[in-house]
């Protein structure tokens, strides 16, 4: 079985934008008008001197000041200035709870809407309106790589098959920089509609000079397909063997292994789950690495085996990956689970979850999300490089495709609100992947109100 891969160690450039202070200088009218306005400023000091002296006096002696009674008045005063406080304090989060409540209520809905419709995004979310993996994976391609300048042309392309969903799950990792660049679903093997959009987007080459990566294995007719472009071509013999390949070719692009991992089941009833990791994996130099019902792979213990001591995050709760496996997993290093025994449950507690610098934590307003149905789980491969670039999107998973209450519930904690006028942002916004036929327009226009700012106190936009 061919197998290449051409990246070698590399340092991953970070580039610093310096900015340059400017020296301010003080030029002489400037002193001069300061010079005229502090002699103004004495000439009414000692005017408002010479009229004090001339008050009387008398008056002053015969108001005597109680000491006793102002430093009594003063303790409550700043007593009941506390008690401001903390009223305001509860007011202000109580207006919040309120906003909240609100927002997650469930309004009326408005049966015609989806008829007659001459475009199907809105305000605050975007929808990837394909129904074919290779279409939407091109649609995808260009939304995030417009290619029209060096700037946003991709590294390297990637190309992948939906229906090796661990492969393709594992290659995520290589989304990220220096490769930078699109994941191409070859549904149908190596298309010319997936050739011209190559074309189109003109890969720079990484750090190593790749433009293509196939994480899949190509035919001859398709390698020639590629011979114009540097390209390299990864396969394994297990879900376990390619996701430690995959670590190992962008621990040689990085120059050195991620101290943290993220492990997830490569059981297929556990695919909605597992494939939770992609936005991440893309989105940071973490790898995936499986495990499954017998334990852990070899092919996982020699890729923990390369970290001095590992941090490992487990998606999902004990009956997705057991307790007996996290035990085994700890003799590589310090475990912690995301638990959650649902892809809904799992993919909002990510979203929310933080811990050393590893995870969304996005628990206040100002992000963005991408929304998948559960029945098109190949969807959320392609579109997990939302979470590379643009908003920095994780993936919140629908049931079959409809917003349930833990949806509302979350996403009105993060709501955006606005004090005095709603350019004070910040702003949310979302992206739904796949046709009315995936997530309605009915459950978009939900999604889109929840992502809208609103006035705190409950006012909408009138007044703006």
């Amino acid at each position: 079985m061919k197998k290449t891969w051409i990246l070698s160690a590399g340092v991953m450039l970070t580039l610093a934008a310096c900015s340059n202070a400017e020296e301010t200088n003080t030029n002489s009218n400037a002193e001069t008008e300061n010079n005229m306005s502090t002699a103004e400023t004495n000439e009414q000091n000692e005017n408002q001197q010479s009229d004090e002296h001339h008050m009387n006096n008398d008056n002053m002696n015969h108001d005597e000041m109680d000491h006793d009674n102002m430093d009594h008045d003063n303790g409550d005063m700043n007593e009941d200035m506390n008690h401001d406080n903390e009223d305001i304090d509860h007011g202000m989060n109580g207006d919040r709870d309120s906003f909240e409540e609100n927002a997650a209520e469930l309004p009326a809905e408005n049966d015609g809407a989806s008829e007659n419709l001459l475009t199907t995004n809105t305000k605050n979310v975007t929808r990837i309106d394909q129904e074919e993996p290779e279409d939407f994976s091109i649609e995808v391609s260009q939304t995030i790589w417009p290619a029209t300048h060096e700037t946003n042309q991709p590294g390297t392309v990637i190309l992948a098959n939906p229906d090796e969903w661990q492969q393709t799950l594992s290659a995520l990792t290589l989304v990220h920089h220096p490769n930078d660049g699109p994941v191409l679903l070859m549904e149908d093997g190596l298309s010319d509609e997936l050739l011209t959009e190559i074309e189109r987007l003109a890969p720079l080459g990484n750090n190593e000079g790749l433009e293509i990566l196939a994480a899949t294995e190509l035919t001859a007719e398709e390698e020639d397909m590629l011979s114009d472009y540097e390209w390299a071509e990864m396969t394994a013999d297990s879900p376990a063997d390619f996701a430690r390949e995959a670590d190992a070719a962008f621990a040689d692009t990085l120059g050195e292994f991620p101290e943290k991992v993220l492990i997830a089941s490569s059981e297929e009833e556990h695919q909605l789950l597992s494939m939770t990791a992609g936005s991440w994996i893309s989105h940071m130099n973490e790898p995936v690495l499986f495990v499954d019902d017998d334990g852990i792979p070899a092919e996982t213990e020699e890729a923990l085996s390369e970290r001095d001591q590992a941090k490992m995050y487990l998606l999902g709760s004990e009956e997705i990956i057991s307790e007996d496996t996290e035990q085994q997993l700890s003799e590589f290093g310090h475990t912690s689970r995301i638990d959650a025994g649902t892809p809904v449950e799992l993919s909002i507690a990510f979203a929310q979850f933080e811990e050393d610098g590893f995870g969304w934590g996005i628990t206040e307003p100002g992000h963005g999300f991408v929304f998948t149905s559960t029945d098109r789980p190949e969807l959320a491969l392609a579109g997990a490089p939302f979470a590379h670039l643009g908003k920095h999107a994780p993936v919140l998973w629908l049931e079959d495709g409809e917003l349930e209450d833990e949806h509302r519930d979350y996403l009105a904690t993060i709501k955006p609100s606005f004090t005095d006028n709603p350019m004070e942002g910040p702003y949310n916004h979302s992206y739904l992947l796949g046709t009315e036929e995936d997530i309605s327009f009915h459950t978009q226009g939900l999604i889109d109100t929840l992502m809208e700012i609103e006035a705190a106190d409950g006012g909408g936009h009138a007044d703006h």
